[in-house]
């Protein structure tokens, strides 16, 4: 065996050597390495090898096998670096071409309104509320004045995980969270992801909002129409007129609609605009006392207001965007323009 042992490290020996393909080394490796190679199969014959001789052949066969991956690994290294030499040199490089210039990255038009948002509303009060993007149905209808039964259901249909848990359809819920946790006054800011099954040119199955809560005492709705005015004014500029249109929230009572003086044509009426010369773009309304019972409020003592708005909408009426499936699309050539 031990003969055997000579004979076959000499015959791989100048094989290795000769070898110039990494694949026909792969195959050598394998015909003598591998469970089935040669050198295998040695090492599963000693146990007809007489004891005493025993340790000797294993202890050659083992020094035969370092001595064989080795040289494989060795050989396979130069080889690679000839094929990486002969690619490089097979190459003509012309030093007149010019550069290629880097591109950096910039903030989603998106992530950069939502900051611009958040500091606006910081600098009137407001701190940054967060909860999660999967939602129990109790803080998402529930407690908000949506029962099971509530038509408003039908205008919020979401995306189910179970019959109580789902992804959430505004961020409400986190001043629901927010009440919980915290005695009144609540001055909270909650922006995020929210879904709904629904999908056009202005709408999206995902979009980002952004609400707002003041809950103290003596709050009433001039103290909404004051801090909206001057949000709007802020952001768009003092040149846009705001109004007020009566609406309908299962958790705001009195509750409006909010337009803004059309952007695009400054109110004197376009398609944007249908004509009208306002667009739509946020929804708000007094806290409606039933949601103080959620979370053990006195409604005797304290009143508050919320307000929602879609990130998308706003981005849309500042930046003159059309479509709202511009920003999901990931094309660089709109990104890059903001």
């Amino acid at each position: 065996m031990k003969d055997q042992l000579e004979d076959l490290k000499q015959r791989y020996v100048a094989l290795i050597s000769a070898l110039s393909d990494e694949k026909a080394l792969s195959e050598a490796r394998t015909k003598v390495l591998g469970r089935k190679g040669e050198l295998t199969a040695i090492l599963r014959g000693l146990k007809d090898v007489a004891p005493e001789l025993r340790s000797e052949i294993g202890r050659l066969a083992n020094l035969a096998k370092e001595q064989l991956e080795k040289m494989f690994t060795e050989r396979e290294a130069a080889v690679q670096a000839e094929v990486e030499k002969a690619k490089v040199a097979g190459e003509s490089v012309d030093v007149t071409l010019p550069g290629r210039r880097s591109f950096f990255g910039r903030t989603h038009i998106l992530n950069r309104v939502t900051d611009e948002l958040i500091e606006l509303f910081g600098g009137l009060g407001f701190q940054l509320a967060e909860g999660p993007e999967v939602e129990l149905d109790y803080y998402n209808f529930e407690a908000l004045n949506i029962p099971h039964d509530h038509p408003a259901r039908d205008m919020q249909d979401t995306f189910y995980f179970s019959k109580n848990v789902v992804l959430r359809t505004h961020t409400s819920p986190v001043q629901i969270r927010t009440m919980e946790k915290q005695s009144p006054p609540v001055r909270v800011i909650c922006p995020g992801k929210v879904y709904r099954r629904d999908a056009d040119i202005t709408h999206s199955p995902m979009f980002m909002q952004i609400e707002g809560l003041w809950v103290d005492r003596d709050i009433s709705l001039a103290d909404l129409k004051g801090m909206l005015t001057v949000f709007c004014s802020e952001y768009f500029g003092e040149d846009f007129a705001l109004r007020f249109r009566p609406s309908f929230f299962p958790f705001t009572e009195p509750s409006a609609e909010v337009d803004i003086q059309c952007v695009i044509c400054g109110g004197s009426g376009c398609r944007t605009c249908s004509f009208t010369g306002w667009l739509e773009i946020l929804g708000a309304g007094m806290v409606d006392p039933e949601l103080y019972r959620f979370v053990h409020y006195d409604p005797e003592v304290y009143t508050g207001f919320a307000f929602g708005m879609g990130i998308e909408r706003v981005a849309m009426l500042k930046y003159g965007i059309p479509d709202i499936r511009s920003f999901y699309e990931n094309d660089i050539r709109f990104l890059h323009q903001f």
